[in-house]
């Protein structure tokens, strides 16, 4: 009996942790699902939110002014990042985490009752740049916090694991985003979708915001924050300033490592299906469809990538999505040549093998590489000035390069130079993570 006991009281609060666990992922992921079906829906939608925001004319430079402005909404990220760390490293992820999601809510919301340039001219262009640079301050935040904040929670020897749901979250959003754009056109004749039919997956958002602050305010303090912080009474006075003075050298890694990633995603999934329909003459709901394909294929495979990680550490992950990049995304770019829809969707599960190796391992670095007490500014500072810019340039830059040079293989030599730099840095001066202490300081001397 008094063995007993114990072991079913242990079982039960391990059972108890998990669960709590559970919630806490959902409660992190549910701001990065939001975040990422605005991204993802922004990103496939581009040719019709040109027609609606930008002049008639040449569509080429319609669909690039709508990718600028996602570029230029995420190189002010750094800036909201910054901010919105050092109030997490003060005040504690939760609060921050609890604004970050109703803002971008609301912000996304917002776009669905704008007026047109047909409307209004260029005030229409003008006022849909504010809301996504806006959108891109909050969302500075968001993501960095939430990995955190799961982080914090998780146990030691599955942070990969229970990390990837974050990834994972995002991954459900672009293909939330994109189903809900096949949807609209498969429902909407192309005049209505054009006129106002855009319109409601945009307003969509507003009742997602509303269940992610209502999972946001139910969960508690990560434990971790609680512990380094002595419950929230012993923070660092200038967190910004004390994560550039003691954090720069993991600062410095994760971008080296993480560019590659930021590029070869976002190539893929906002870039590479507007390729396939207006390079290759693919049906757009065919390259849309393709595209679903192939994110809904690497959902379930991300938490095996996170599980083996724990094993084997992030460095050899990492090691082998740079060598892919190189070696696998060029292949991949020659089956899409086909030109058919089987081509699109072997293309792109070709592409998934480097993201498999890279995806979560990079979303738990962006933890995992920091102190504790200015984790959120540290990863805010790392994870926009490198992933974030590169994320929002690279359809723009992407575009620009099969303009200028009329293939998509200077697409890949884009890729392989930030595979290149990222293979440097990873072997060369990143320190493994797998199995460290979280409040550590891994790179002090």
């Amino acid at each position: 009996m008094s063995t007993v006991a114990p072991s079913t009281a242990a079982s039960a609060e391990a059972t108890g942790r998990r669960r709590v666990i559970r919630r806490a992922i959902l409660a992190g992921s549910i701001g990065n699902f939001v975040e990422q079906f605005d991204y993802g829906l922004y990103g496939y939608m581009a040719p019709v939110l040109a027609a609606s925001f930008f002049p008639a004319g040449d569509r080429t430079a319609s669909v690039l002014s709508a990718y600028a402005v996602i570029a230029i909404a995420c190189l002010v990220r750094p800036f909201g990042g910054t901010v919105l760390g050092r109030w997490g490293d003060r005040f504690g992820r939760k609060r921050v985490l609890l604004w970050t999601v109703v803002l971008m809510g609301v912000s996304t919301a917002a776009i669905g009752v704008l007026p047109t340039y047909s409307q209004i001219g260029l005030a229409a262009p003008l006022i849909l740049l504010v809301l996504r640079v806006f959108q891109g301050m909050v969302a500075g935040g968001e993501y960095v916090g939430a990995v955190a904040f799961v982080v914090e929670w998780a146990e030691p020897r599955r942070r990969g694991y229970y990390t990837s749901f974050a990834s994972n979250s995002c991954f459900l959003g672009i293909l939330a985003g994109a189903g809900t754009a096949a949807l609209m056109s498969a429902v909407f004749s192309d005049e209505t979708l054009q006129s106002w039919g855009w319109r409601i997956p945009f307003l969509a958002v507003l009742p997602l915001c509303a269940v992610g602050m209502w999972l946001r305010s139910r969960i508690e303090e990560s434990p971790e924050f609680m512990a380094a912080t002595d419950h929230g009474t012993n923070v660092v006075a200038a967190p910004l300033r004390e994560a550039l003075r003691s954090q720069w050298r993991p600062i410095l890694v994760f971008c080296g490592a993480s560019i590659m990633l930021a590029i070869l995603s976002y190539t893929w999934v906002t870039f590479y299906p507007e390729y396939l329909s207006d390079t290759l003459h693919l049906p757009k709901s065919a390259a849309w469809l393709s595209n679903m394909i192939s994110v809904a294929v690497l959902i379930p495979l991300l938490p095996l990538a996170g599980a083996l990680s724990d094993r084997i550490g992030r460095k050899p992950m990492l090691i082998t999505g740079a060598v892919c990049c190189i070696v696998l995304v060029p292949v991949a770019f020659r089956v899409g040549q086909l030109g058919t829809f089987g081509g699109a969707v072997a293309s792109q599960l070709i592409y998934l093998i480097p993201e498999f190796f890279l995806t979560g391992i990079v979303t738990v670095c962006a933890a995992e590489l920091f102190a504790t007490r200015t984790r959120f500014s540290a990863s805010s500072i790392a994870y926009n000035s490198s992933f974030s810019i590169f994320m929002g340039i690279t359809p723009f830059v992407a575009t620009l390069l099969v303009s200028e040079f009329g293939t998509i293989y200077a697409v890949w030599a884009y890729l392989a130079a930030a595979a290149v730099l990222a293979l440097a840095v990873i072997t060369l001066f990143m320190k493994e993570t797998y199995r460290s202490e979280l409040s550590a300081d891994k790179y002090a001397r």
